[in-house]
């Protein structure tokens, strides 16, 4: 909002055009910090404290070489990549600018995205929303400060996320592992690795199926990408609730799946299912009713480019509110799944995902 009222549309184009790929990068931090968290809560389910802390332990370093390479093959393909996808020549130089930013912080995001699903691994969800709650409010502070009063414009928006998730990454360091659990077990990290790349290969297969249709929506110029980009946004938030009921699902199953609960598996699922369709509905009906008052939050321009951007922005808006039962569900079984420590069908239907999403999009 903060980019799109003070900077302008052609600066919410440039982060629309590099919405995707720093999606992408953010999944596949994500998917391997989900996974490592799968190990956690099932040694927690089996009473195996020992298992439970050289999990832990391996997972830090894991995370830190997954970042390390993240961060240098993702400054190589950046620019290559944003031209692929025919980013409008005044939008391309700001896409550059946020991603360079964003993906040069990757050891912030993993780790805060490793400690995150630690906790939640262990049943504690209060800790990370704390942390996030503050980190929020600081980010829009931030938001604010570089973007409104430094003048940094895109850049600064980047630079006040990877702040902000500096102080999340801060509060959140409640494990203190024995130095001897760090010693290397490669056959502990092959199972980390084997649950965590599933995972990290659904959300990035997802990601590019994005990427493809950015590239389409990119011939449409700066006004489409504008729309586009407000709703990604505003979706965004929609989203967040079903992977955070995701979470709860992978955490409830996976410590059920190691005490041998199988009937309270069952009945969790069932009830999450129930709780989670209920909201995505009372969601989806706010949306339709205010939806395009939320959208102008997001659009400074022209009277009449506003109009152009808000259409576009609305009628993709309405198009995804209507489906969000489906997509709520969908976030329930595959989490479900992952619980059981079965990360292959997910990554199958994220295939699937993508090439229904790529064929529809052409």
């Amino acid at each position: 909002m903060i980019v799109g009222r003070f900077v302008g549309v052609d600066a919410l184009a440039s982060i629309g055009g590099a919405d995707w790929i720093n999606w992408a990068i953010l999944g596949l931090l994500m998917g391997f910090t989900q996974g490592f968290s799968i190990r956690v809560s099932n040694c927690l389910g089996a009473n195996d404290e020992k298992g439970m802390e050289k999990s832990i332990a391996m997972s830090y370093l894991s995370c830190f070489v997954i970042a390390i390479l993240v961060i240098i093959f993702s400054q190589i393909i950046i620019e290559p990549l944003l031209k692929l996808l025919n980013t409008p020549s005044h939008a391309i130089q700001g896409s550059i600018t946020y991603l360079r930013i964003m993906s040069g912080g990757a050891l912030i995001v993993i780790f805060y995205n490793c400690f995150s699903s630690i906790l939640r691994a262990i049943g504690d969800s209060r800790t990370p929303l704390i942390a996030m709650v503050i980190a929020a409010c600081l980010n829009v502070i931030l938001d604010l400060l570089f973007v409104c009063i430094f003048h940094q414009g895109i850049a600064g928006a980047a630079i006040a996320t990877l702040i902000s998730q500096l102080f999340k990454l801060r509060k959140e360091l409640p494990f203190k592992i024995k130095k001897e659990s760090f010693q290397i077990d490669q056959k502990l990290i092959y199972q980390l690795i084997k649950l965590g790349l599933p995972l990290a290969f659904q959300n990035l297969i997802i990601a590019f199926g994005g990427i493809v249709l950015q590239s389409v929506v990119n011939d449409f110029g700066f006004l489409f990408i504008a729309g586009y980009t407000a709703t990604n946004k505003l979706y965004g938030i929609l989203e967040v609730v079903a992977i955070s009921f995701g979470y709860a699902i992978t955490t409830f199953v996976s410590q059920n799946y190691g005490a041998k609960k199988y009937q309270r598996m069952k009945s969790g699922v069932f009830q999450a299912n129930i709780l989670s369709v209920f909201i995505s509905i009372v969601i989806m009906i706010v949306i339709l009713f205010f939806g395009k008052k939320i959208l102008l939050l997001f659009i400074s321009t022209t009277p009449k480019q506003t109009q152009i951007v808000l259409k576009y922005a609305y009628d993709y808006l309405f198009t995804m509110a209507v489906c969000l039962p489906v997509l709520y569900m969908l976030y329930s079984y595959r989490s479900a799944l992952q619980g059981m420590e079965n990360t292959i069908i997910p990554m199958v239907s994220g295939i699937v995902e993508l090439i229904m999403r790529v064929s529809a999009a052409l």
